[in-house]
């Protein structure tokens, strides 16, 4: 009899949030120990799913469970090269990031709980068959991150800017608060563009159901597809971090605790961009042509003004916040280019930014329990102090701007290759460019934090990770070089996948939308 593979790695984290329903607020170890086993199980999980996915073999360690049967919905689960890939991603970070937090004092059992339900959403995301289920995983992802961010967040005030700041200043809502609830309002109204796109896709097909495959198999009007891929370009973008809906996204990343701020760059904004390129581009072809040029004109902003604004910052966690937003918009650029390489890029550029962001908010969250102050400007010479740190955190920095021998540098590289050949060539010119302004960024920050003169006498606390923390940064660190060195561990599934998927849209958008 074959294990539920799929079910098991989904919901193991949402078992174990209601088994710490029951574990006593005062049973602290017990509250670790049992995330902690969850995460293990859900990494063993997708290791094994990883080693006995067959390339070409379409989906895979299928599963279907009837919910609705009378409209088409079902809990069908099932895996292709790109949620292979994406699943080993979540569960390296979940894994990471359940050590990250191990010194948390304050309300931890609560805290596990919602981090576990969050990381059950994400799971199911990635592999959900059914185009309904998939957005209400998607909601599960994204809604515990206004109490994560509100409750357990940094106090330290963020920049109150934006479309709610008149409306949070009336209510007097502001520092973590104002991060937390304007994540939340924005990205809930991206939830309704997405739900009206998949909606639509239902009624257009006339199939009563939501089985994805069905869905992908349907043919739809041009005009329909016109109007419902930006809806779902713009809907799944905001949390991708897409400009100039991005605005949520460094606040959120600023106020949340380490484990939260390592999900929330490391795989929840890689859900949005999941979304765009898998329900967008793959099953509204012709709309997903029509619009390409938008899609990659603004990726390119992404990927230079995030970059700008990084280095423009003197907070080190708004410098990975922004940062993240400019990798995102690699991410976009690649889907944007319609090609083979591109599309590689983008889904590898996922799990390589992901590893990198979730080391660096790591890293940030080590050095702020240690200095309490995360202005670069105040530091100085912490290398002396925190040797290890200093290499994390410069492997991290490498890998950011590219460096060969790193996984970021793969996924760049493919993402420029494909630019290069996609609907216009300076797209390349221009995220190089970008790569050159994070050079400058991360560079500076690291000069600026460790090296040099210090550090200052008021920091009296400076160490290396003791016991648990070292935990996360080996592991991500490791696995950074690891896929760096040898990408066809996971490249091979995510290029038959593209191969596929790329073959069919780009036929069916020359067909007139007949598949």
């Amino acid at each position: 009899m074959n294990l539920p593979l799929l079910s098991i790695i989904v919901f193991a984290p949402l078992v174990a949030a209601l088994v710490l329903v029951f574990v006593p607020s005062s049973a602290r170890s017990t509250t670790r120990i049992v995330a902690v086993a969850s995460a293990i199980v859900s990494l063993i999980g997708s290791l094994i799913v990883a080693v006995g996915f067959q390339p070409g073999g379409g989906y895979q360690f299928r599963e279907k469970y009837p919910i609705i049967e009378s409209i088409g919905i079902n809990l069908e689960l099932g895996v292709d090269g790109w949620g292979v890939s994406l699943l080993l991603l979540t569960s390296i970070i979940m894994f990471a990031g359940s050590f990250a937090t191990w010194t948390l004092k304050e309300r931890d059992k609560e805290f596990y709980i919602l981090l576990l339900a969050l990381v059950c959403g994400v799971y199911g995301v990635f592999v959900s068959l059914d185009l309904f289920v998939f957005f209400l995983f998607y909601e599960i992802a994204v809604l515990p991150m206004y109490l994560l961010i509100g409750v357990w967040g940094s106090t330290k005030k963020v920049a109150e800017a934006g479309p709610f700041r008149f409306l949070f200043r009336i209510l007097d809502i502001g520092g973590k608060e104002y991060a937390a609830m304007k994540l939340t309002l924005m990205l809930l109204a991206g939830s309704a563009f997405i739900l009206a796109g998949i909606l639509a896709m239902y009624d257009a097909a006339g199939l009563r159901s939501f089985s994805i495959e069905a869905l992908e198999a349907a043919s739809y009007p041009r005009g329909m597809q016109m109007w419902a891929f930006p809806a779902l370009w713009l809907g799944f973008g905001t949390l991708a971090g897409v400009f100039p809906f991005h605005t949520w996204s460094p606040d959120g990343h600023a106020s949340a605790p380490t484990a939260v701020s390592m999900l929330h760059a490391g795989v929840l904004m890689k859900l949005g961009a999941f979304g765009v390129m898998r329900v967008g581009m793959v099953m509204l072809p012709e709309g997903a042509q029509a619009w390409a040029v938008v899609v990659g004109i603004v990726a390119v902003i992404n990927v230079v003004w995030g970059a700008m604004a990084a280095m423009r910052q003197t907070d080190l966690k708004y410098i990975i916040a922004y940062s993240s937003v400019s990798h995102m918009g690699v991410v976009m650029l690649g889907a944007a280019t319609l090609t083979i390489e591109g599309w590689n890029g983008a889904i590898y550029q996922m799990f390589a930014h992901g590893l990198m962001t979730a080391l660096f908010f790591a890293l940030v969250g080590l050095i702020y329990e240690r200095a309490h102050d995360r202005e670069i400007g105040n530091m100085g010479g912490f290398a002396k102090a925190m040797p290890a740190i200093a290499v994390f955190f410069t492997i991290a920095g490498l890998s950011s701007l590219g460096m060969p021998g790193l996984a970021g540098f793969v996924a760049e590289l493919m993402v420029f290759l494909g630019a290069w050949k996609g609907p216009m060539a300076w797209w390349a010119l221009a995220g190089i460019f970008g790569a050159w302004v994070t050079a400058v960024y991360v560079l500076r920050a690291s000069r600026a934090i460790f090296w040099g003169q210090g550090p200052p006498e008021r920091y009296t606390d400076l160490s290396d990770p003791k016991g648990p923390e070292w935990v996360a940064l080996v592991v991500l660190t490791a696995c950074l070089i690891l896929f760096g060195l040898v990408p066809g561990l996971i490249l091979v599934d995510i290029d038959q996948t593209t191969t596929q998927y790329l073959q069919l849209a780009l036929d069916a958008a020359r067909s007139g939308g007949a598949r």
